[in-house]
C-alpha cells in the first residue's frame, strides 16, 4: 500500500452496488457486496454482474467461500477491467446462515485454507486482502483469534471490524483492539461506529478507516472527512439517479438506499 492515509467505503449487501460506489466522492477505495467462489466458478449471471465494474471508481472484489479449486477456477478466466484493485476476503460476514456452511467469521480459525487463499489470488498477479471480525464469538476474541491471523496470512491490508460475530450494531465497536492489531506491524484499516473527524483523529495509527453505515446516510462523509470540495447535495441526487437508470441498477438498490439515506439527501427535489 501507498504512504497514505485510507479512507474506504464498506461492502453493505443490497446497497453499495457500482452507482452508490460512484457518488462516495473522496473514498480511496470500495468493494463490491460479497460473491461466492461457487457462483463465480460457474458464471452465473447475476453473480457475474454484481462484480461488473462501470468506472474508474476504485474497487475491490469482495469473494468468499473455502474451496480453493473454484477459487481458481474463477481466477483463470478473469479480466480485470478499469477501477479493480484486487480480491478481498470476505471472514467477516455474522449471518447465521452463512456461519453455518463454515464460511464469514466461522473460517478466521482456518488459519492454513486462509492463507492458501491468499496465496491463490497473488499467483495469478492481484492483490489480497482480507475483511474480518474479532473472530466469531466473545470466546473466540479473547482467544485473539484475529491476532492470529493477522499474523499468520500474508495480505496486503486486514480490514478489523471491532465486534465478533455474536454482536450487532447496537454493541459499541471496541476500538481498543486495534492498538494489538497494528502492533503487528501488517496495514490495518479500522471499521466500526466511525463517523466524524475526531474518530478518524484517534484512529491514525491505523492504515486507513471502513465506513459504511455513515456512509449510506451521507455518501459524501469521504469529502468531508478529508476536507475536499463539497459538492450539492441536489448535484450528487441527481447523478446517483442518473447512474441507476443508465446501469439498469436493480430497483432494490435505490430503494434500500433512499429507505436510510439522510434527511438532506432524501428531501432534495
Amino acid at each position: 500500500m501507498e504512504d497514505k492515509f485510507y479512507y474506504m467505503l464498506a461492502p453493505i449487501e443490497n446497497m453499495t452496488d457500482s452507482c452508490f460506489r460512484t457518488i462516495c466522492h473522496g473514498a480511496d477505495m470500495t468493494f463490491t457486496e460479497k460473491v461466492s467462489f461457487q457462483a463465480l466458478a460457474k458464471k452465473n449471471p447475476f453473480t457475474m454482474n454484481k462484480i461488473k465494474l462501470f468506472d474508474d471508481t476504485p474497487c475491490m472484489i469482495q469473494i468468499i467461500g473455502q474451496r480453493e479449486l473454484l477459487l481458481e477456477k474463477f481466477l483463470k478466466d478473469f479480466r480485470p477491467s478499469r477501477g479493480f484493485q484486487g480480491f478481498n476476503l470476505n471472514l467477516g460476514c455474522p449471518d447465521p446462515e452463512v456461519v453455518k456452511a463454515g464460511l464469514g467469521c466461522a473460517l478466521m480459525k482456518r488459519v492454513s485454507k486462509i492463507k492458501r487463499m491468499v496465496e491463490t489470488i497473488k499467483s495469478f498477479g492481484y492483490g489480497a486482502n482480507i475483511k474480518m471480525r474479532l473472530g466469531m464469538n466473545q470466546f473466540e476474541k479473547d482467544r485473539k483469534v484475529f491476532l492470529n491471523l493477522i499474523e499468520n496470512v500474508d495480505a496486503d491490508f486486514f480490514v478489523v471490524h471491532a465486534r465478533h460475530g455474536k454482536e450487532t450494531y447496537a454493541d459499541k465497536a471496541d476500538w481498543s483492539v486495534f492498538y494489538e492489531c497494528v502492533k503487528t506491524g501488517k496495514n490495518i484499516i479500522a471499521n466500526g461506529d466511525i463517523k466524524t473527524k475526531e474518530d478518524v483523529e484517534k484512529l491514525k495509527n491505523c492504515k486507513g478507516v471502513m465506513i459504511g453505515r455513515a456512509a449510506v446516510e451521507n455518501p459524501l462523509i469521504f469529502a468531508e472527512l478529508k476536507s475536499l470540495e463539497i459538492l450539492a447535495r441536489e448535484e450528487v441526487k441527481a447523478e446517483y439517479e442518473r447512474l441507476l437508470r443508465e446501469r439498469n441498477s436493480h430497483p432494490k438498490y435505490a430503494n434500500h438506499i433512499f429507505k436510510h439515506i439522510g434527511e438532506d439527501f432524501a428531501n432534495t427535489k
